[in-house]
């Protein structure tokens, strides 16, 4: 399972490798029909203390272009130190696999995804030794999805899609068509990308809009409720938590692992009742020992 909101924007192509292919074109970028992906160790460390990690790592064959090799970066922000780091992710790629590599930049917002876009020349004035140009896919180039049927149809480009326009004025339609869509299939594929869902939107206000569109969709995944049932308890039990937080009260481990256990969700609104004037943590479960 996915742990955060930048892990991701990347880690959404090892759970569908072929994504990439299907979202370019969206952005107006044509690369040849793969015929087979795989997954890479993503390691490109060649010194102990130059340790290096590209995001996620792909061997992408085609039937007629030949074989390359595509690096998937999540960035969040406009970092100089990562044009160093992508052209050594390349340079070591071509030098250690033989095969021509391509760097895919997945970005959330404008500013950032223009920065990422812009090539990469070293060398001098008068003469580039080398020169990369990153291929890029964000909310300037990827296009929305608030047609619950266009969502239905390729969920992983629709959550990837979703998260990719996070900072978008137009996230509540797109997270409206996303959540009708994933009700209308169901099972437990549509309950993993529910769920992918919430913890890529990151500790937003639009997470929170998006457990609200989960509790307000009739429920067709495996046992009727439950993911609903879920979100509901992994929400109060954090909102217990970010209060405590907010009045500077102490969570020991054990009662943040305990808030974290409960399923019962009428214990945890009494609890949650209790967080808003407790004076320390054990004083939530008073009643309790």
């Amino acid at each position: 399972m996915v742990s955060s909101a930048h892990e991701a924007m990347h880690q959404i192509f090892r759970e569908d490798p072929g994504l990439f292919a299907r979202a370019l074109p969206k952005a107006g970028i044509a690369l040849p029909e793969p015929t087979t992906i795989q997954l890479l160790d993503t390691d490109l460390t060649e010194i102990k203390s130059m340790a290096r990690r590209v995001d996620t790592l792909m061997p992408v064959d085609t039937a007629d272009s030949g074989s390359y090799l595509l690096a998937v970066e999540a960035q969040g922000r406009p970092d100089p130190d990562k044009l160093n780091s992508w052209t050594y992710y390349l340079a070591y790629l071509y030098a250690e696999y033989k095969l021509p590599p391509l760097l895919l930049v997945v970005c959330q917002d404008k500013p950032t995804a223009s920065w990422a876009a812009q090539p990469i020349r070293i060398g001098l004035p008068a003469h580039t030794s080398i020169a990369l140009f990153p291929l890029v896919l964000g909310p300037e180039n990827l296009p929305t999805i608030i047609d619950p049927d266009e969502a239905a149809e390729d969920l992983a480009l629709a959550v990837f899609s979703a998260l990719a326009h996070a900072n978008d004025p137009a996230l509540p339609a797109i997270l409206e068509a996303l959540a009708t869509a994933l009700a209308t299939i169901g099972g437990e594929t549509a309950r993993d990308w529910a769920e992918y869902t919430e913890v890529g939107l990151g500790d937003t206000q639009s997470r929170a809009f998006w457990r609200h569109l989960m509790t307000l969709r009739p429920s067709r995944f495996p046992g009727s409720g439950t993911i609903i049932e879920e979100t509901r308890i992994k929400g109060r039990a954090e909102d217990i938590l970010r209060i405590l937080d907010l009045r500077a009260i102490d969570i020991p481990e054990a009662a943040r692992e305990r808030v974290n256990a409960c399923t019962d969700l009428e214990l945890l609104g009494t609890w949650f009742d209790r967080a808003l004037t407790a004076t320390n943590a054990e004083e939530l479960f008073a009643a309790e020992a």
